[in-house]
């Protein structure tokens, strides 16, 4: 059986076909709250991501308001009787408090059930077991106020507590029906991680969808639906500034789009929607919503633009399916996309018919092998998966449900698709889905809490780890921000870092297992940098360990997977710690630059127990406020990743704008510019420092990354994860990771070989133009025999041997080789 499945901007969604076996899920950010419609004989199984997160649960009659949209993680909105959204403002105060008492005579009806015990969770700080929070947050009474239950007592609500998570709540036969509501209890996480709410996952198991079809639920009112029969087309027509979701109802189903200029066609001119054009344009296989998200016609003009993709993975470089293909393998007579497209297009709107049609083709897994061979696998799509899309002036369009069936195209089962429109006056978040886990829902790409800010300096934004990230800035542009944070100060968007509390009585053990550092060294106020392994020595991640009490860390990292690796260990070795995901409560920004302590420094108020900016040290942190003992609560460290000195600030995001623009202010005199990701990059290649996905992967150990130090072998006697596989490793056979100063300023990329003669020794990892030394320098990983400073090799480019660039070894870092700048 399959399922369907949506998502929004923070409740996510996934949605069952008609089976009493599969059931709806969700995800509940912390402090968020869900509402769902129990019939007799549901069921409801609540469980917390990180075994940290208790769950208050309120029971009330049926119906109440219902919300229309859902609250925002991907722009869609749930379905199935759930109600996670806006809602009309006003209920009496009575009424609810009515509701509530009858839910205390609903609740007896309710069987608790604890699917599994905790083998390692442990309450976290500041949380009191077995009653619920006495305060709540703004933000969730404001989601209480959406659900129409703010007012009900706090008494009224029940609570499942850590210990009792996961769990099952049985909604018998004989009980009538109910409206649940499910609570990511907690409160504002204070800067030192206390209070902290993390998400929780549901799945609504319905005894009631027996026969029943459910379609994923709108993102907006529908202006006009259309059901795409599998091996059909339908042809449809959509208005400048409309919408077009266009969805994969059953999951692993390919849909063919062809667009019409409708007012060129008015004209006598078929005037459509160009691959080639397209991927010629945007320098991309296939546009993204961001910077590169336009289709483009035959005129080179704009038709569409893409607004969210739940999918990432669609076809641009072939042709739709053609009798020919069919009959290429022996299947004569095979209906294709072809041939459908020509009836429905010459049937209604007289276009002329194609011996095979250039589409887009969404959800279609098509990739280019490294010999340049197009190959095809089973779609990425999920039930539910969707693309929307924008159009840039009026269109006749047209949508098939593929009828590929002799292949993995869809997935040997063609399936429909639907295909919704929703009028110009709506407004949807641009986002891209990933996901941490596989098999958790979707998540889509966010706005920092400093995208106020950063949105009125400049347009270019790219998907950065789920969060929407600058790469320049109109007006600035990369080489003048990394002039300013070398030469001034720069101020940079980094929230997009992970951030995982890591607390209890084992959680120095923990990281003591699971970091390469001696964290045992680690004092409280202190950071320290490290590698992060798996048991073969190849690098999972790096990132800041921050040592804030006795027994509690903070742990500042690249990769999402690294909480869920943290509590693998921990699990497996019966330790008693907790690992939560504090990233959507700790937004970060990074001042950087010669300027930057006296920016800083007459900003922060810091109590007696804390140490001052001016005096603080490098890779120390301190507890501050803005402004004064009342201002807004900081945490500031003096860290970067530039190699200038530098300073980074974290807070929470209700308080981001303001502290953005607070600095900003006090930096203008200085000459302050902001800092987007192509001069960051420019910078910490300079400095010589690594990027995950270019100096190091899961195959590459820390001496082979170049971060040799973060493995103190001699000093650490404890074992780590990795450690017996790093003894293994012979010092003299290890690649190693230096620099290449190149002869002349052409350009030089990420893969680019290294030669010595005939043969290659190494490969480009990183490379850039540097304003500093007027000219293009690369970090590589070279052989031990051609790693000595000074050698000479080549860079091959083309075939490697048709265009060689000459090339100098060099020590790391090329900028300011004693790290004098950034520890002064």
């Amino acid at each position: 059986m399959t399922t369907r499945g949506i998502t929004t901007m923070e409740l996510a969604v996934e949605i069952p076909a008609a089976t009493p076996c599969q059931p709806y899920r969700y995800r509940i950010p912390g402090l968020d709250a869900l509402a769902l419609e129990l019939s007799p004989g549901d069921s409801v199984q609540v469980s917390s991501v990180d075994g940290a997160q208790a769950c208050e649960w309120l029971l009330l009659p049926p119906g109440g308001r219902e919300g229309e949209h859902g609250v925002a993680e991907a722009g869609g909105a749930q379905a199935g009787g759930a109600e996670v959204a806006e809602a009309e403002a006003g209920e009496a105060e009575a009424g609810e408090l009515a509701d509530a008492v009858d839910g205390l005579t609903l609740a007896r009806y309710a069987s608790i059930t604890c699917l599994e015990e905790h083998a390692f969770a442990i309450q976290p700080q500041g949380a009191e077991e077995g009653k619920a929070e006495q305060a709540r947050s703004p933000f969730t009474q404001q989601r209480l106020a959406a659900l129409g239950v703010a007012q009900v007592p706090l008494s009224q609500w029940q609570r499942l507590s850590v210990a009792g998570l996961p769990a099952e709540i049985r909604w018998p036969r004989e009980a009538p029906a109910a409206r649940l509501i499910l609570l990511a209890p907690g409160n504002d996480m204070s800067i030192d991680g206390k209070h902290l709410a993390t998400e929780l996952e549901v799945s609504h198991f319905c005894e009631g969808l027996v026969g029943q079809e459910q379609l994923p639920a709108p993102l907006a009112p529908i202006k006009q639906e259309t059901r795409v029969s599998a091996g059909t087309v339908e042809v449809y027509e959509v208005k400048q500034g409309e919408w077009i979701q266009i969805i994969d109802v059953a999951g692993r189903q390919c849909s063919d789009f062809v667009a019409f200029d409708a007012n060129a066609w008015a004209q006598g001119e078929e005037l459509g929607l160009d691959a080639g054009a397209t991927r010629s344009l945007s320098g991309h296989c296939m546009p993204n919503p961001g910077l590169y998200s336009v289709f483009f016609d035959q005129h080179l003009h704009p038709m569409l633009e893409v607004v969210q993709d739940t999918v990432g993975r669609h076809d641009s470089f072939m042709l739709a399916c053609s009798p020919q293909y069919y009959e290429h393998h022996g299947y004569f007579g095979h209906d294709s996309c072809t041939i459908n497209f020509n009836n429905a297009l010459s049937a209604s709107h007289g276009i002329q018919q194609r011996a095979s049609w250039p589409a887009i083709n969404f959800f279609f897994n098509a990739y280019v092998e490294p010999c340049g061979t197009l190959a095809v696998d089973e779609p990425w799509s999920r039930p539910g998966d969707y693309v929307l899309l924008r159009a840039d002036r009026d269109l006749i369009c047209a949508s098939s449900a593929c009828p590929d069936d002799i292949d993995a195209a869809n997935g040997w089962v063609p399936t429909d698709i639907q295909v919704r429109t929703y009028a110009a006056e709506h407004d949807f978040p641009r986002g891209i889905a990933y996901r941490n886990r596989p098999e958790e829902l979707p998540r889509m790409t966010l706005p920092t809490a400093f995208h106020p800010c950063t949105s009125a300096l400049t347009k270019q934004f790219i998907d950065y780890h789920g969060y929407w990230l600058a790469t320049h800035y109109e007006g600035w542009g990369a080489r003048a921000e990394y002039l300013a944070c070398r030469e001034r100060v720069a101020m940079m968007d980094l929230s997009a870092l992970r951030k995982f509390e890591v607390a209890g009585p084992d959680a120095e053990r923990l990281l003591q297992y699971a970091l390469t550092r001696n964290v045992r060294r680690l004092s409280i106020g202190e950071v320290v940098y490290s590698a992060m392994c798996q048991e073969t020595g190849g690098m999972l991640d790096d990132g800041t360990l921050f040592r804030m009490g006795e027994q509690t860390f903070r742990w500042i990292c690249g990769d999402s997977a690294s909480g869920q690796w943290l509590r693998e260990l921990a699990q497996r070795q019966g330790y008693r710690v907790t690992v939560r995901d504090s990233t959507h409560q700790l937004h970060n920004i990074a001042l950087q630059g010669p300027k930057s302590r006296e920016v800083l420094a007459p900003l922060i108020w810091n109590a007696r127990t804390q140490p001052d900016v001016q005096g603080l040290g490098w890779f120390r942190f301190m507890i501050g406020r803005l402004s004064g003992p009342d201002g807004i609560p900081l945490m500031v460290s003096r860290t970067g990743y530039t190699g200038e000195l530098g300073y980074e600030i974290w807070c929470h995001p209700k308080d981001a704008p303001a502290v953005w623009e607070a600095i900003w202010a006090a930096g203008e005199p200085h000459g302050i510019a902001p800092l987007g990701l192509d001069a960051l990059d420019m910078l910490r290649i300079e400095a010589g420092l690594i990027f995950a996905g270019h100096e190091f992967c899961p195959q590459t150990s820390p001496y082979e990354a170049g971060i040799g130090f973060t493995v103190p072998m001699k000093s650490k006697e404890d074992d780590f994860v990795g450690r017996a596989a790093l003894q293994r490793e012979a010092p003299e056979s290890r690649h190693r990771v230096m620099g290449l100063k190149m002869h002349s300023s052409e350009l030089v990329s990420h893969g680019d070989l290294v030669y010595h003669g005939r043969y290659p020794v190494g490969v480009v990892t990183s490379a850039t133009q540097s304003p500093l030394l007027d000219r293009s320098i690369a970090m590589c990983r070279l052989a031990p025999d051609f790693a000595s400073p000074g050698t000479q090799l080549e860079i091959g480019q083309l075939d490697g041997h048709q265009k060689r660039l000459a090339a100098e070894v060099v020590t790391l870092p090329f900028h300011d080789p004693e790290r004098l700048k950034v520890r002064s």
